[in-house]
């Protein structure tokens, strides 16, 4: 039995429950949580606008260590790990291509997570990280070194691959580029990380809330600014060779496409609930030479680019600890959520004991 934050009705707080949990098949791994990291995704399900089964359990940036693995993982127990959202077969198609995150295969749904009653209760973002203990697919699992603190490691789970990703892997921004990011929480601040890694020339982040670009230029931004007037301006009105989108509300895409310069290109990253959507001129898209890019997850392989970020971390050219916002019991991620929610802080964390 583990306990876990279950969410039963869209509009209810989380309740925090004992669950019983099976055991991993061939290919799976358990593993004991020791920290996940709230993502605005999870937000978003646990508000319903994602739709989705209930009860379920979310979170999916999970640090911890692997207690049980399948025959056919090729892992051991004591390993310490990060687990992913990110499930791949290695085989279809788009696996083949090296397009991971868009593996096309159907898993076996069967569940792993059942309530006092004996009903299931889905593990949601294919993890259900916000709990004691998770069963994982091989491929969402990567091993990390005895030095890196769990705290840290949770974040490379998803809001530094999915923002660090969309800068090296989905835009390739080559060196002396001009880049914008517009929202900078937890994704778009590892953007901010991924183009100064790959050497642009003017990074500009831009949001509504001063704290965040209070802390902008910690992660590579050559300048914050509240505007689009503002952002244009710095370069005399050409605009962006590549534009992220890295908030979550439709509206900030017709903001991000306006400082998109011609032949650039408008990455987006964040993702809005289901049903918003956003208006853009075709004719100016069409005119400039301009692109649109979709970025899920970055476009990250696992098995390589976790590697890269630890390497990037070891060096001191990739921040962590500075992404770190507050640290809450699992009996507080209500009040974690909230504040979240609120963009009071950076990456909140959900700590686990035992």
């Amino acid at each position: 039995t583990i306990q876990a934050a279950v969410c039963r009705d869209f509009s209810a707080p989380l309740s925090i429950e004992p669950l019983r949990i099976g055991t991993p098949s061939a290919r799976q791994v358990r593993i004991r949580v020791a920290v996940c990291a709230i993502c605005h995704s999870d937000i978003t399900y646990r508000d319903g606008g994602w739709g989705g089964s209930l009860p379920a359990v979310y979170g999916h940036e999970v640090a911890g260590e692997i207690i049980e693995a399948g025959a056919e993982t090729g892992m051991t127990p004591g390993t310490r790990v990060i687990a992913t959202l990110m499930r791949a077969c290695g085989s279809c198609f788009a696996c083949e291509r090296g397009h991971m995150t868009q593996c096309q295969t159907k898993f076996a749904a069967a569940p792993h997570l059942t309530d006092a009653d004996g009903a299931p209760v889905l593990a949601g973002l294919k993890t259900g990280g916000f709990a004691e203990q998770v069963i994982v697919d091989r491929s969402q699992v990567a091993a990390i070194p005895d030095t890196l603190p769990a705290a840290e490691a949770s974040l490379l789970a998803c809001g530094v691959l999915t923002g660090w990703g969309a800068v090296v892997n989905t835009a390739q921004v080559p060196v002396g580029a001009t880049v914008a990011v517009v929202g900078c929480g937890g994704v778009g601040l590892n953007c901010l990380q991924g183009a100064c890694h790959s050497g642009a020339a003017l990074i500009t982040a831009l949001d509504l809330a001063a704290g965040k670009l209070a802390v902008a230029g910690q992660f590579g931004a050559t300048h914050a600014v509240a505007s689009p007037d503002e952002a244009l301006a710095l370069t005399d009105g050409r605009g962006y060779d590549y534009v992220f989108m890295a908030a979550n509300g439709a509206a900030a895409v017709a903001t991000s496409a306006s400082l998109v310069a011609r032949m650039g290109a408008l990455v987006l990253v964040g993702m809005a609930a289901d049903g918003e959507l956003a208006s853009l001129n075709t004719t100016t898209i069409a005119n400039n030479a301009q692109r649109i890019l979709g970025s899920k997850m970055g476009g990250a392989r696992l098995r390589v680019d976790i590697p890269r970020l630890l390497h990037l971390h070891a060096q001191g050219r990739l921040k962590l600890t500075e992404l770190i916002g507050n640290t809450y019991p699992l009996e507080r991620i209500n009040d974690a959520i909230d504040d979240s929610r609120s963009g009071g802080s950076l990456r909140n964390l959900i700590t686990f004991t035992g």
